[in-house]
């Protein structure tokens, strides 16, 4: 590390689960129903190492830079800016919508960020959906009129998903994920939502509806597409590329895959399907399915190699620049 005071490169994360009415059992059978587990994010915790049972937050404010990477750092401060979260869902999400940086400082308040995010598909069942976006032709008028009415599912714009495609969902997006999906969703360091329509569910216990927020940031012309799985092994693939964070796909040839943070930018690894060995500096660390290790922005290079056959896992990180 940079100065030394930082005494681990690799840092394994807790999942933190969170109980939601539409989760399912894919991601924690025992117990109720688990709609998200929350893989990376400020209030992670450590396990293992020097740093056992300490935050991501309090590790960020500690060493700076050595952890967040000296671009990460001199952009956001202390601030972990990434929200990495695995989602199991077994019957539709509220339809919502989240806003920018500029409306969140003004509706939220300040220092707010907005939530932009990226969706990857890991399983899909047969004719599984989602919203995104709404129907070519809907005028900000009759998408105003459809939010205040309650009908917004009469303007919403349905796509059909597989699993390995991937989503980029901008600030100011309708959106949301239907039954019959598990994904890995990476999104600004936020987590305001506006909820537009629940599908006819209580609106009590936290799940009242947003509408004035909702008509002041919801933009009709935010439609986006989906990317394609893509084809290659044994290299990162780029799955998304946007001002908040950037995700890459590795799928292993057999062989190890070398990743380089720069110095400038953490890079946050999951696994998503197999085992892997993740090295640097001396360290390693083994992932299981849906483990995550958060390895330092000043590590540089380390090194990711499958366990028992193909492996594969999705790398997010703050953009280096």
């Amino acid at each position: 590390m940079k100065d030394g005071r930082l005494k681990q490169s690799l840092f394994t994360l807790e999942p933190q689960y969170r109980e939601k009415v539409w989760g399912g059992r894919r991601l924690r059978a025992e117990g109720e129903p688990v709609g998200e587990s929350w893989v990376a994010f400020e209030g992670s915790r450590v396990r293992g190492g020097a740093s056992d049972g300490r935050t991501v937050a309090e590790l960020a404010s500690e060493y700076g830079a050595e952890l967040l990477g000296a671009s990460v750092a001199s952009r956001h401060g202390t601030r972990f800016p990434l929200l990495v979260k695995l989602l199991d869902c077994a019957d539709w999400l509220s339809v919502q919508v989240h806003p920018d940086d500029a409306q969140a400082e003004r509706m939220v308040g300040p220092g707010e960020t907005g939530k932009s995010e990226a969706w990857h598909f890991l399983e899909a069942g047969e004719g599984a959906q989602i919203i995104a976006g709404v129907k070519p032709g809907t005028t900000a008028s009759e998408l105003e009129a459809a939010i205040r009415e309650g009908r917004v599912q009469e303007v919403a714009r349905r796509l059909e998903v597989r699993a390995g495609e991937t989503l980029y969902i901008p600030a100011g997006t309708l959106h949301a994920l239907g039954p019959g999906l598990l994904l890995y969703e990476v999104q600004q360091a936020s987590d305001t939502t506006y909820r537009v329509y629940d599908w006819g569910r209580p609106a009590g216990a936290g799940r009242e509806l947003h509408v004035e927020q909702a008509v002041a940031v919801t933009d009709p012309e935010k439609n986006p597409a989906l990317t394609p799985p893509p084809s290659s092994k044994g290299s990162a693939a780029p799955l998304i590329r946007c001002p908040f964070f950037d995700l890459d796909l590795l799928r292993t040839d057999g062989g190890p895959f070398s990743g380089d943070t720069g110095g400038q930018t953490p890079h946050v690894v999951t696994s998503i399907t197999g085992s892997v060995n993740v090295s640097s500096k001396g360290e390693s660390v083994k992932l299981g399915l849906y483990e995550t290790v958060l390895v330092a922005g000043a590590a540089g290079a380390y090194e990711v190699s499958p366990v028992g056959g193909d492996a594969a896992v999705l790398i997010a990180s703050p953009p280096s620049k």
